[in-house]
């Protein structure tokens, strides 16, 4: 999984470097910075509850591209 910021929404409230400060820190104005963008599954939870916090909908977690495994393991899962 990876972090993502849509620009457009983020108005810099800092709420996600508060509840995700391992992969978000701000810049002078509040806004977010994200040095690396991969989630590990140890994060995933604390990612998934600082993108539903965010007040503009503006941070996202979404399934890492160039790892199938984000993308196939939920499907696994529930097979079981």
């Amino acid at each position: 999984m990876r972090l993502e910021v849509d620009w457009t929404r983020c108005n810099g409230h800092g709420l996600c470097a508060r509840l995700l400060p391992e992969r978000i820190a701000l810049d002078e104005w509040g806004f977010p910075l994200i040095a690396d963008p991969s989630v590990d599954a140890a994060l995933v939870r604390p990612a998934r509850q600082a993108a539903a916090a965010c007040p503009e909908l503006a941070l996202r977690l979404v399934p890492d591209p160039a790892s199938r495994d984000d993308v196939s393991r939920p499907q696994q899962e529930a097979r079981r």
